[in-house]
């Protein structure tokens, strides 16, 4: 088996759409769920973690600005690591991923071996 990253996005900026501490406790029980599911059928390589919202951008000339991704309204969340056959079986894993409820989108990459 291959190892894929999905990576979780969802509008960030705009205040309208961030959740309220009560709906994101609600959040908790499907994101559970799913990757419970992914772990039973043995999918799911890396539980991986939520990202924090600051951060920093390096440009390729060494400028640092903060971040992330200051010019996008849409930043990643978290990710995890999934094992899955091919590109579209990983695909397929993400189709069940909670954040496509709240208007999210799932990136789904390989990974590949630095040898």
């Amino acid at each position: 088996m291959k190892e894929f990253l999905l990576i979780f996005r969802r509008d960030f900026v705009n205040k309208e759409e961030q959740p309220s501490p009560e709906q994101i406790q609600k959040m908790m029980k499907p994101w559970q769920d799913w990757m419970g599911s992914l772990a039973a059928q043995n999918k799911l390589a890396s539980s991986g973690n939520r990202l924090a919202s600051d951060g920093r951008v390096v440009k390729s000339d060494k400028i640092v600005t903060d971040g992330p991704y200051v010019e996008i309204k849409e930043a990643v969340g978290g990710y995890i690591v999934v094992k899955a056959n091919d590109l579209d079986e990983a695909a397929e894993l993400a189709k069940g991923c909670p954040v496509l409820n709240i208007g999210g989108n799932v990136e789904v990459r390989g990974l590949v071996g630095m040898d």
